[in-house]
């Protein structure tokens, strides 16, 4: 597969990109700033760009098409809106990252399943997640836009693993 992951050396994207470069078997695109590209094994092909400099990401990617384009860094919807120029007609499949924290807050079951709802008055952050999740659902529904919404819940690498410390000040 060609893969293109928008990011793809954070805290989810490095352990990913990792997998998939020792596999041996897909041909994996990074388009990002180049700063943290030496966490990365050899084998993936580098496009180094800002994305959000949307002419100079359309430049770099002129001519390209992916079989899976994931945006592990979009925390609002404008940063979709442009991913959908950038990417409509040009890959099989897309692929947001959102967070477990759009689910609705607080829950009213501890389940948690496709169907709990997405509301969180508590932190701008989920909203935003949730905004960016609905606009790529309107996509879907009015054009045909192939989009999957991953909610991660807890994430940790070796760079930072999730403490809680308690003392007299708190966590």
């Amino acid at each position: 597969m060609k893969i293109l992951f928008i990011g793809g050396t954070g805290i989810i994207s490095t352990a990913i990109s990792k997998k998939l470069l020792e596999s041996g078997e897909h041909e994996l695109y990074l388009i990002n700033r180049g700063n943290r590209n030496n966490c990365l094994p050899e084998g993936y092909k580098s496009l180094v760009c800002d994305i959000n400099d949307e002419e100079a990401a359309a430049n770099i990617l002129k001519g390209m098409e992916f079989d899976v384009v994931a945006d592990f860094i979009a925390f609002v919807p404008e940063q979709l809106e442009r991913d959908y120029r950038l990417f409509n007609g040009k890959t099989k499949q897309f692929i947001f990252i959102s967070s477990a924290s759009a689910y609705r807050k607080p829950l009213s079951d501890y389940k948690i399943t496709e169907s709990t709802p997405l509301s969180n008055p508590y932190w701008e952050y989920s909203r935003n997640k949730i905004a960016c999740e609905e606009y790529l659902m309107k996509m879907y529904r009015e054009n045909g836009f192939p989009i999957t919404n991953v909610r991660p819940s807890h994430t940790y690498d070796e760079r930072s693993i999730p403490l809680g410390v308690h003392g007299d000040n708190g966590s």
